[in-house]
């Protein structure tokens, strides 16, 4: 069976390029009908915190990207690890190394100053006949993994193909601190093998780690699993996207009016494709999806597109369920939306003209607040040749039938009586109404209010 995995380290937020991880493994499993495992790497204490953990299950839970199993902490696990440590100890793959911070720091300033490469040196490796250094009195060692010296490491890459490592390259991996604490490389090699993992798709950010991760396991007798190195995301501005640099949370997106189906969409074309296919459900995308059509190239971010996705996901969504969305926006605004107008009825008609939930929410907003509109936007639209068609209009709308159709033909018959083309009094009700000179067709809007509040922002114009 496939069995995946994504296992965040909570030093922050959930951003977006390990979301892209995590949809990739998710799906990954849904295709082969495999499991998605859910693992929390938070063997860094001094930087991890249970509020980066919630804002990780926050995020996934938010895309709907539902783990099979986990999720798993490693530092619930240290037990397990410290044994299989002893147990290498014990074979003679792993060792003790008595070298102090400022001995390494020396050691490596030397080679540095010779051209070579920093590493370790192996003083503390024993080989076949070698005398080891006694040991400093009182002195607690690091553990090291004992890696081969000679040879290639291997493995064909899902993503970027085969890659080879000459062992020569890589030194001794500290595998254990003095405190006995193990390093996250040994952590993650034991879960993937105790967990069964079949496919590590991971970011290239990571392909250093996977030859001496790939050396752990052999010397366990452990099968390794197939490799899948994700390329980078460049930002808008073509750096690569990092929690440093550009990359945001995933609620951020939320936060900002984003729908996940949306995000999702967006991310599953971030280094992958389908044809020509722009727009596809996670269903589909998960019928299609496979590592084979994955670009080794780093792809681009482009906020324009996303917002575009997001725009037709809007368009194509229930407007119940947008309701729930954009209800708890307006509230955190302080707005106290009444039965009338409904709030389903005003989303219905917004929603083929905004791009994210907050606009939806600021088109909302102006009918149950006190407006105010802007004094420069009603100088420029409530001209003297319209007030006395506006005052007509006043006038009719206190018995017009309240449908679009009827107060359709009420403007028709005001803008003909006065010799007015369309804008010159539709402007003027847009502006007095919702205080936006640009909304949906100005019948369909009025008929959304209620007659009253109507004729009360009208009275703005026929009193000044």
């Amino acid at each position: 069976m496939i069995r995946t995995r994504f296992a965040p380290s909570p030093t922050g937020f959930l951003h977006i390029g390990g979301a892209r991880t995590a949809l990739f493994s998710w799906a990954f499993a849904r295709h082969h009908g495999g499991k998605f495992i859910l693992r929390v790497e938070d063997t860094d204490v001094a930087r991890s915190t249970p509020e980066a953990v919630q804002a990780i299950i926050d995020g996934m839970n938010w895309l709907g990207l539902a783990h099979d199993e986990g999720p798993f902490y490693q530092m619930q696990r240290m037990d397990r690890y410290k044994l299989v440590i002893q147990e290498m100890l014990a074979t003679g793959t792993a060792y003790r190394c008595y070298t102090t911070q400022e001995e390494l720091d020396s050691m490596r300033e030397e080679q540095r100053a010779k051209g070579l490469k920093p590493r370790y040196d192996g003083t503390w490796r024993p080989e076949p006949g070698k005398t080891l250094p006694t040991p400093p009195a009182g002195a607690l060692p690091v553990i090291r993994f004992k890696n081969p010296t000679e040879g290639v490491v291997t493995w064909d890459d899902l993503v970027k193909g085969r890659i080879e490592i000459a062992n020569a390259e890589l030194d001794d991996l500290v595998i254990a601190r003095a405190d006995f604490t193990p390093t996250y490389n040994f952590c993650v090699v034991v879960d993937d093998w105790e967990m069964g993992i079949t496919h590590v798709i991971r970011g290239d950010d990571h392909v250093n780690n996977t030859p001496r991760q790939i050396n752990i396991l052999k010397a366990l007798g452990a099968q390794v699993p197939l490799y899948a190195h994700l390329s980078m995301i460049l930002g808008d501005d073509g750096q690569k996207l990092s929690k440093r640099h550009g990359a945001v949370s995933v609620m951020q997106y939320d936060d900002e009016g984003y729908l996940p189906e949306a995000v999702l969409n967006y991310l599953a074309r971030l280094g992958w494709s389908h044809g020509d296919d722009e727009v596809f459900s996670m269903p589909q995308f998960c019928e299609w999806f496979d590592l084979d059509h994955i670009t080794p190239s780093a792809a681009q971010f482009n906020t324009e597109k996303l917002n575009w996705l997001n725009a037709h996901y809007l368009k194509q969504a229930d407007n119940t369920r947008l309701v729930t969305l954009v209800q708890p926006r307006l509230e955190a605004r302080g707005v106290t939306i009444s039965t009338t107008p409904s709030l389903k009825a005003i989303i219905g008609l917004y929603k083929e003209r905004v791009s994210n939930l907050n606009e939806l929410a600021d088109a909302a907003e102006v009918f149950y607040i006190d407006l105010h509109p802007n004094a420069e936007t009603l100088a420029q639209h409530l001209t003297p040749e319209a007030q006395p068609a506006l005052a007509d209009f006043a006038a009719g709308v206190r018995d017009v039938a309240w449908e679009t159709s009827a107060i359709a033909a009420l403007i028709k018959s005001c803008i003909s009586k006065h010799g007015l083309k369309m804008p010159k009094l539709a402007m003027p009700l847009r502006v007095l109404l919702t205080g936006q000179a640009q909304t949906p067709s100005v019948d369909a809007v009025i008929a959304l209010f209620p007659r009253e509040l109507v004729l009360k922002r009208l009275s703005f114009a026929l009193t000044n």
